[in-house]
């Protein structure tokens, strides 16, 4: 929701292309993400360690979403630049919570399993 609230921002002020292209590609990338995981398809393509790709996803998104949205503030051409720029970097805070919680929870040398008994 967030990223879809800065991708209006930058979008409605006609903000320059890449704070735009990196708002709207997280969008689609984050709905990507939660309809992979609604439909339960991780499990299906157990071929890919899918909680690793989201903690990739959400690093690469937080060091974009650092240079761009930093410099839409700076530049703060007009009010949407800025609230998109004030907005990226709320988001920017939620990329890097989702990848510490996820890289929490998740054991790279133990069992995939969600019902394994704890150590």
């Amino acid at each position: 929701l967030v990223a879809f609230v800065t991708f209006l921002c930058f979008a409605g002020a006609r903000a320059p292309g890449a704070c735009t292209a990196l708002a709207a590609m997280e969008v689609l990338i984050t709905a990507l993400f939660c309809l992979l995981y609604l439909l339960k398809l991780d499990k299906k393509m157990s071929w890919l360690f899918w909680p690793l790709a989201d903690i990739f996803n959400s690093v690469v998104a937080a060091l974009f979403l650092l240079i761009v949205c930093l410099f839409a503030t700076i530049i703060n051409t007009n009010g949407g630049t800025l609230a998109g720029g004030v907005f990226g970097l709320g988001l920017l805070v939620l990329c890097v919570v989702d990848a510490v919680l996820l890289f929490q929870k998740i054991s790279l040398d133990g069992p995939r399993g969600r019902n394994t008994p704890a150590k």
